[in-house]
């Protein structure tokens, strides 16, 4: 099971990542949750300062990009 968060506000970036990241978790076939999270004080706590943020089972992997579904895929299989 990959847990997969997205870190931002709701903002369209934030919006197309969280739709790269199920296209990704999807191609790869594997199960997965998704969470988007959106207060400010705990997208900090993940040290992310830009977002949209990317955290894969619970480490920050990228912030302040919009990551297309095969990049989010990568980290994934990490």
């Amino acid at each position: 099971m990959v847990a997969i968060q997205i870190l931002g506000t709701g903002c369209q970036k934030c919006n197309d990542l969280t739709e790269n990241a199920k296209q990704a978790a999807e191609q790869l076939g594997v199960e997965y949750t998704i969470e988007k999270i959106t207060d400010l004080n705990q997208i900090v706590t993940f040290g992310c300062m830009t977002t949209p943020g990317l955290v894969i089972n619970g480490q920050l992997v990228s912030q302040g990009k919009l990551l297309k579904p095969d990049q989010v895929a990568k980290f994934m299989s990490a």
